[in-house]
């Protein structure tokens, strides 16, 4: 009689599905798996360790770099944590600007997951049509921030500098034909916010291109329907947060059950699924990004009217003016003692999370009253979804692994810190 045994694969961490360094161990059953454990510590980033040894204010750029699709909502829970235990006010503008910025952020997250995941079970033309939005939504940081990417615009007692009045503007030197630069600077010829407007009113448009391609296309469904299901007794026992967790049916989002920043003035839905499959899950971030454009229609229409200070007057904290910090010696003195020492905060441990577009991003931290964190510590969304990966592919078939990690949104950075 024939010999039955399982075989174990390599899946990663060079796979193109992999969605970075990760490594699974997959053990078959012929093409079925019967178990999947995923190994990290292929990209250790020792960022907690890294806190320790600089400034509360120099940690603000490490905080990009966790989850690298979702800046500056890293940023939020970072500067949130510290204002907890400084007591800190920030100014209401600032406030707006965060949470327009944390949906500007969601955006450009579940544009790249539906992209990649697209891609990841075969399907192309959505990852070009996902880029096209997240080049206008990466103008929208750089104007603000100076950064595509990694911003470091969030500051502990609000952000880094008020939007700008103008919007930068193609130009024929750059290679671009006279005719081209005009077309695409139609929508720059005012400032940042409008540039914005803009966006908002085109966009619901370009997510009803998406569903159009995706959501009734028989191959997508026959690829996420069924494929990965969490009860929601199991997502709430393994963590799951986010829509990994509104996709299993429960309707848990920060934003409403534990208000920061002006959440609570705003106006918008939580959506949830109802069987917890890969194909709920998609549903659900489809239309957080309907939600998410609601929520920054809102934030632009407030900050238009509303003029004001966008970082707390407190210059332990935060750095005076330049004309104040280049006309007045105890001004150059705050900013001389910030930007080499940082400032001190007392004693006393704080955690602060927001709903990032993966999850509940919190960190909490520890001080001894010196100018850097004595621990910090990362409560990252895909590190307890990738413990969920094994029970959710078993029973299925190996191409079924790429739709789970998928679904899953797996970034390494924060998962590896």
């Amino acid at each position: 009689m024939a010999e039955i045994r399982n075989y174990t694969l390599n899946f990663g961490p060079q796979h193109p599905s992999a969605h970075g360094v990760l490594r699974l161990v997959l053990e078959l059953d012929g093409e079925v798996i019967r178990r999947a454990d995923p190994h990290i510590g292929l990209l250790h980033r020792a960022t907690e360790k890294l806190a320790e040894t600089r400034t509360y204010l120099q940690s603000v750029p490490y905080m990009d770099r966790l989850d690298y699709v979702s800046m500056m909502c890293n940023e939020h829970a970072y500067v949130m944590t510290i204002e907890r235990m400084l007591g800190l006010e920030v100014p209401i503008r600032a406030q707006y600007i965060r949470v327009m910025y944390d949906e500007i952020t969601r955006l450009l997250n579940h544009l790249l997951w539906i992209g990649g995941h697209a891609l990841d079970v075969g399907a192309m033309a959505v990852f070009l049509y996902a880029f096209r939005e997240r080049e206008d939504l990466f103008d929208m940081y750089e104007a603000a921030s100076g950064a595509r990417m990694h911003a470091a615009y969030y500051r502990p007692g609000g952000v880094y500098r008020d939007l700008p009045d103008t919007m930068p503007q193609y130009r024929t030197d750059q290679g671009w034909s006279e005719g081209d630069a005009r077309r695409r600077n139609e929508n720059r010829q005012g400032s940042l916010l409008d540039f914005i407007d803009d966006f908002t009113r085109r966009f619901p448009a370009l997510v009803d291109e998406y569903e159009t391609l995706l959501t009734d296309n028989r191959i997508w469904k026959q690829r996420l329907v069924g494929i990965g299901v969490v009860e929601p007794e199991k997502a709430l026992a393994w963590g799951f947060t986010g829509p990994m967790l509104r996709g299993s049916g429960v309707a848990w989002d920060l934003r409403k059950k534990q208000p920061y920043e002006v959440y609570d003035r705003l106006e918008f839905d939580i959506p949830v699924g109802k069987t917890g499959d890969s194909y709920d899950r998609y549903l659900v971030r489809i239309e957080e990004m309907r939600q998410s454009n609601r929520i920054i229609k809102q934030c632009v229409d407030w900050l238009r009217a509303n003029p004001g200070p966008v970082i707390t007057d407190n210059h332990k904290v935060a750095p005076p003016d330049r004309v104040g910090m280049k006309t007045n010696m105890e001004e150059l003195i705050h900013h001389f003692k910030l930007f080499s020492e940082g400032f001190h905060v007392p004693p006393g441990e704080a955690y602060a999370a927001v709903e990032h577009p993966k999850g509940e991003f919190g960190i909490y931290l520890v001080s001894d009253g010196a100018n850097k964190p004595y621990r910090l510590k990362i409560r990252a969304p895909g590190f307890a979804h990738l413990q969920g990966l094994d029970e959710m592919a078993r029973g299925h078939m190996i191409a079924d692994a790429v739709t789970i990690i998928g679904t899953q949104d797996i970034v390494f950075g924060e998962i590896d810190r």
